[in-house]
């Protein structure tokens, strides 16, 4: 038989019939009250007794097994004699209720309340009406002021508080502020120090063509705070009421604008003003919402990327400063931005960043919190993007902490079987997939992974992503036709989800593809046009040196003479770039000496590409060690172009590999 436990109200049971279940007497009903509070944990026999009793009787113990098996009766009437409780179980040193959340009213209306605040207002307004339904009187409604049930009572009746204020809100967002009126003047009358309260009705009462209630109300509000509390209203009940005065716009959303973008606003308005009454002094709270705000923020772009890594460092900085490795994973970890470029744009801060999230690992309890540690491990992958062995002596397999990570989080992701993780951890794994040159077909992998799980999960950045990845795996086998389809679906789906950067990227991969069938005045046009959108988008380590790259990429394509006009700003390329100006220009023992002393280029999309252009410089001035490296580590990539960036490219690496060994020294 399934029982079902009521406490939002009298305590009692129901059986599957909805029957009330006989309890008996006052202090059974207090033993099962003090199992609902205790939520499925075990509370001891002592604990029992100390809070049952005031003065507790010589045969306490024994009366609590009598109520206890008085209870066990009740609720499972048809259960064998000497055969052990299902819902009322006896361990260690107490007794516990193991009901399921659905089975307790309380339990179930806390699960409900907690829908999100970014929901749909219907969804909100369908599931708390449903929630407050489940309230048939004052929580726990026939115990007094016992001490065990005080937090508890407290608890519950602010969450049913919050719930009718949060179904007002969405009503009002919904354009039916009338029918919140009615619920909302009941409350301020019962509650009258809630401010929030007085604020939605006062908004409904307006949006109800109601200007003079409205505005009587406010005064009510501010007559009863100063009466009861003696307080002034707080700052948003006295702005809202010069909003009043003076019919401001924003009152009204809807006034000379689309509907679409007006009930937006109001939503918007609506789940700010709630969540800032709700959770306005919850500090760890707020450190956990503001990394999930600056995860969304940092896809807009430009301004909005560079404050979300702001922001975004300093809540990690004040969740580890709390001293709680579960908070500070929840911080570092809730930041799942798909990222698709393998430079850093501030490589100091994700540094840092890297160090707190392998702290927090090191924090983290043994047992348990694999979500959290499959999501510290990927933003060690993601965050670490570039950092493989760079040495002129690293070995292109060279096991190194990110990658490690990064196939730590994919394996802990998989295992868990969750789709969000699992695009996180392949995020991850695609940013370590550098070990060497010509591991396009891998990444196209991930990328078409990404694709296909987004896509079936309802993980549209991700999908975003996945697309990318594929256009800069089909650019470096030259299927330009496949990468073009992943272009239009990667801005089809960036123009449904608002997410302007991806424009950049699709943008400089058609000048790529231009650059690579056009002629070259028009390549060097595509370019610049792409260059443009650089300007602002808040992508340092994509927008640095990479239009001057473009130009060079286009010159050494065609033969012209190679762009290196006095203080082009060749950014993070310059290392690699100057050894072939250097060449070019005549200056061949300087550029031998700059070749002898150059360390490998990063393991990221360019790796091909600044090889060539390594490889080149290395012909044109005769070096021959640098002519044996740069040909060992292109010629894993032999069959592919030095376009894997998806930005730029430098032709067939074959071309080059031919040209390495014509000009091989004869000791080769």
């Amino acid at each position: 038989m399934r029982v079902t436990f009521g406490v939002l109200g009298a305590v009692t049971a129901w059986d599957e019939a909805g029957r009330e279940l006989p309890l008996r007497g006052p202090r059974h009903r207090a033993v099962l009250a003090r199992l609902v509070v205790a939520h499925r944990r075990v509370v001891p026999v002592a604990r029992l007794v100390e809070d049952l009793w005031d003065e507790p009787p010589q045969r306490a113990v024994g009366a609590l097994r009598t109520f206890v098996g008085g209870l066990r009766k009740a609720l499972e009437p048809d259960r064998p004699p000497r055969t052990p409780s299902r819902l009322l179980v006896t361990e260690g040193p107490g007794y516990a209720l193991r009901a399921t959340p659905e089975e307790v009213d309380a339990w179930r209306f806390e699960q409900e309340a907690g829908v999100p605040g970014d929901a749909d207002p219907a969804r909100v307004l369908s599931v708390l009406s449903a929630a407050l339904e489940l309230w048939r009187g004052p929580a726990f409604a026939d115990f007094g002021d016992e001490r065990w049930l005080r937090a508890e009572r407290a608890r519950l009746t602010e969450l049913r508080l919050h719930a009718v204020e949060r179904r007002a809100e969405a009503r009002i967002a919904l354009g039916t502020p009338a029918e919140a009126v009615p619920d909302l003047d009941a409350h301020v009358t019962e509650h009258p120090w809630r401010e929030q309260a007085w604020r939605l009705l006062a908004l409904a009462l307006y949006r109800s063509g109601r200007q003079a209630d409205a505005l009587a109300v406010l005064r009510r509000a501010r007559a009863l705070l100063a009466e009861q509390l003696g307080v002034d209203p707080g700052p948003r009940l006295r702005r809202l009421e010069e909003d009043l005065l003076r019919q401001a716009d924003h009152l009204d959303p809807g006034a000379g604008r689309p509907a679409g973008d007006a009930e937006a606003d109001r939503v918007w308005a609506g789940a700010a003003a709630a969540y800032e009454s709700a959770v306005a002094s919850r500090a760890r709270t707020r450190l956990e919402s503001a990394a999930g705000l600056m995860r969304d923020l940092a896809v807009t772009g430009g301004g909005g990327l560079e404050a979300a890594r702001r922001h975004r460092a300093a809540a990690v900085a004040a969740a580890e400063r709390s001293g709680d490795p579960e908070l500070t994973a929840r911080v570092i970890g809730v930041y799942d931005v798909p990222a698709v470029w393998t430079r850093s744009d501030d490589p100091d801060e994700a540094r840092r960043l890297v160090d707190a999230a392998e702290r927090t690992l090191r924090l983290l309890p043994a047992e348990g919190h694999d979500a959290a540690r499959c999501r510290l491990l990927a933003t060690v992958a993601v965050e670490s993007r570039g950092t493989l062995p760079t040495g002129a002596d690293a070995a292109p397999g060279e096991s190194a902490r990110p990658l490690r990570a990064a196939r730590q989080a994919e394996e802990i992701a998989r295992r868990l079987d969750d789709a969000s993780l699992l695009a996180f951890a392949l995020n991850g794994t695609f940013m370590q997939t550098f070990q060497r040159a010509g591991l396009s077909a891998r990444r196209d992998a991930i990328g078409a992974e990404l694709v296909a799980l987004s896509a079936r999960n309802g993980l549209p950045r991700y999908e975003i992503l996945g697309h990318l990845v594929r256009i800069q795996s089909r650019c470096a086998v030259a299927d330009l036709a496949g990468a073009d389809r992943h272009a239009a679906a990667a801005d089809a789906l960036a123009a449904r989800e608002e997410v302007p950067l991806v424009r950049v990227f699709t943008t400089w991969y058609r000048a790529l593809r231009t650059a690579t069938t056009a002629p070259p005045d028009t390549a060097l046009a595509a370019y610049e046009e792409a260059g443009a959108l650089l300007d602002g988008s808040g992508m340092p380590g994509l927008s640095t040196g990479l239009l001057p790259l473009a130009r060079l990429s286009v010159a050494v394509r065609h033969g012209r003479p190679l762009p290196d006009t006095p203080g082009t700003d060749w950014g993070p390329y310059a290392l690699w770039v100057r050894p072939l100006l250097l060449a070019s220009g005549g200056r061949s023992e300087e550029a031998r000496a700059a070749l002898r002393m150059l360390p490998s280029p990063p393991r990221d999309l360019l790796y091909e590409a600044l090889w060539c252009l390594v490889a080149r410089a290395a012909v044109l001035a005769g070096d021959g060690p640098t002519l044996l490296r740069a040909h060992a580590r292109l010629l894993p990539a032999a069959g592919e172009q030095a376009a894997g960036s998806g930005l730029v490219t430098l032709g067939p690496v074959g071309e080059h590999l031919d040209a390495l060994e014509r000009a091989r020294p004869v000791a080769w």
